[in-house]
């Protein structure tokens, strides 16, 4: 069994590999722990990423999903290749600072703590400022989130109230503490916790499952954490906000249709069980 089986799911972004897969592999060159890489390509090898991997990566496992099946069930395919004691979902538009050892450090953190479930770390852009990547399962905030991918929290302060809220932008996020749910662009999710509750809810073909995974999570008492010191940038191109107006994003933008059937499928789901998990302020 490995210690971690780390899987990048993509979806026609072998540019972004051609970046983070160096990257990672110099992370972990002199790590102590055995990781599997895994590449779970939904674009059908439309770029040749096969044979990149092949001829460049011999050590990084390619798996082929038949297609463009979303990144939930992109992950559970990747995360199925390869039995693990950990299991690490990471964006293919991430990058791991240099003789910074993430992921040793990140297998280490859930070594040490047992008794905790999933571990998201900081997320940077590129240029050092800080990504808000944990959130609160609060209501409200969540049945307005449609509003803020069409940006309309910088135009009205009750919906930026609510979001802020949702994002966690009152707390320091210089500390390492519980928290709802982290993004799912980077997290870590030990075995027992697959074992008891499963992967990704693949009825989310993209977005909230990462809200959903966590929820499930805290629902059987595994906690869900922030973890402060263990930093990865993360170029985070939001496409789905791309398109502004609600009317013309759903008519012209297939990642904000997708988003606001995620979304959807999400509140229906959690309709009669909410609460705050991590018991913040």
């Amino acid at each position: 069994m490995k210690d971690l089986n780390i899987v990048f799911v993509n979806y026609k972004m072998r540019k972004n590999l051609e970046k983070a897969l160096p990257s990672i592999l110099a992370d972990i060159k002199d790590c102590k722990y055995n990781i599997q890489i895994t590449v779970a390509d939904n674009s059908e090898n439309v770029d040749n990423l096969k044979e990149y991997i092949v001829d460049n990566f011999p050590s990084i496992h390619y798996v082929d999903c038949g297609g463009n099946v979303g990144f939930a069930k992109g992950n559970n395919i990747g995360f199925n290749s390869a039995e693990a004691r950990c299991y690490m979902a990471l964006n293919c538009d991430t990058i791991i600072p240099e003789g910074t050892q993430v992921i040793e450090r990140m297998i280490d953190f859930m070594d040490t703590h047992p008794k905790i479930g999933c571990i998201g770390p900081k997320l940077l852009n590129t240029d050092g400022l800080l990504q808000y990547t944990c959130y609160r399962f609060n209501m409200s905030s969540i049945l307005i989130k449609p509003l803020k991918q069409i940006h309309f929290d910088k135009k009205y302060a009750w919906i930026k109230k609510h979001t802020d809220k949702l994002e966690m932008k009152d707390f320091d996020h210089n500390q390492t503490r519980p928290v709802d749910w982290v993004l799912g662009a980077a997290m870590m999710v030990r075995k027992e916790v697959v074992d008891e509750i499963g992967w990704f809810d693949d009825r989310y073909f993209m977005y909230l499952e990462d809200a959903d995974w966590c929820h499930r999570m805290w629902d059987v008492g595994w906690p869900v954490y922030y973890v402060n010191d263990i930093v990865i940038q993360h170029v985070y191109n939001r496409e789905s906000a791309k398109v502004p107006g609600i009317i013309k994003a759903l008519f012209k933008n297939k990642l904000a249709r997708i988003h606001l059937i995620s979304w959807l499928k999400y509140i229906w789901k959690w309709r009669h069980h909410y609460r705050y998990y991590a018991k913040l302020s």
